[in-house]
């Protein structure tokens, strides 16, 4: 599966609590300390991705034409979304954003899109 491909489906995935959609379902966001262990740092079958470097993760998203969103978005209308980032913000985690006009939760047709750069 190429990048955005395996992307979406961790994000649509209920196994990993640390990506999830934001805004919604417009961007995605990811608690960065806890994505780099749940993530990154799987082994065997719960291996995503080929890298276990949160910069080269970042450095793939960029390629595929993700953008990093600064500051704080609106909170998400649905309630999972709200609750993933109560969370985080309770205990003082750092979230990052990142959108890409091709990546929706309810699109996965727009995946075709999203080509490397």
């Amino acid at each position: 599966l190429s990048f955005p491909k395996k992307l979406w489906l961790l994000v649509e995935s209920n196994e990993f609590k640390t990506i999830w959609w934001g805004d919604g379902g417009k961007c995605i966001v990811m608690d960065e300390e806890m994505f780099k262990v749940e993530v990154l740092g799987g082994e065997g079958p719960l291996k995503v991705f080929q890298t276990e470097s949160m910069k080269t993760f970042v450095r793939q998203l960029n390629l595929y034409g993700f953008t990093k969103l600064q500051g704080h978005l609106e909170r998400s209308p649905s309630l999972p979304e709200f609750l993933a980032e109560e969370e985080a913000f309770a205990a003082n985690r750092k979230l990052l954003f990142y959108f890409n006009p091709y990546f929706r939760r309810d699109c996965p047709q727009l995946l075709d899109y999203c080509k490397r750069r």
